[in-house]
């Protein structure tokens, strides 16, 4: 968001009033308010500054909270038995074979086919 001029709240505010009806003349009193107009000018800017800042630290922090949390719920690695681990190519490697020897035979298993 675009920060004010010292002077353009004043400008508006006179606008404002002689569309209105209401004149502001050189004096006390309209120096007061131009006064006024600048305070609250400044304290507008450094609110908008502020919540910048904050913004940015909160966007910074919910950042880091997705990542703890991805981290997280991330898929296990490779450690888990009987998983298939992925490659740093992305392939995934075929499971170890079984060292077990299969106890029905060849022709035992092409006769019931």
């Amino acid at each position: 968001m675009k920060s004010l001029e010292k002077h353009e709240l004043y400008e508006n505010l006179t606008g404002f009033l002689k569309s209105k009806g209401i004149e502001l003349k050189e004096g006390s009193y309209a120096q007061a308010v131009q006064k006024s107009c600048s305070l609250l000018t400044d304290a507008i800017n450094l609110g908008q500054e502020g919540l910048e800042r904050a913004k940015n630290k909160i966007d910074t922090k919910l950042d880091q909270v997705r990542q703890v949390i991805h981290e997280k719920t991330a898929p296990k690695s490779a450690s888990t038995p009987g998983a298939r681990a992925e490659t740093a190519a992305g392939v995934k490697e075929p499971k170890p074979k079984s060292t077990a020897r299969k106890t029905r035979s060849r022709k035992a298993r092409g006769s019931s086919a």
